[in-house]
C-alpha cells in the first residue's frame, strides 16, 4: 500500500504546530520528531478548524 499523500496544507500544519506548542521540534527534528500524541491533537484541532469553517459558511 502507497503512501497517502498529505491533506493538511504546511502552511496549515506549522499554524497548528505553533499553536499546540511543538513547532520547535517541527523545526528541528522534521513532522517525524513529533510525538504521536501531539499528531493526534493536531489532527483533532484541524477538525475543529475545519467544523467551525463549514459552520461559518452555512450561517
Amino acid at each position: 500500500m502507497g503512501r497517502r499523500r498529505g491533506v493538511m496544507s504546511d502552511r496549515l500544519k506549522e499554524e497548528i504546530a505553533k499553536e499546540l506548542g511543538f513547532y520547535d521540534t517541527v523545526q528541528q527534528e522534521g513532522w517525524g520528531g513529533i510525538r504521536a500524541r501531539d499528531a493526534g491533537n493536531m489532527v483533532k484541532r484541524a477538525i475543529q478548524i475545519a467544523e467551525q469553517e463549514l459552520t461559518k459558511g452555512k450561517s
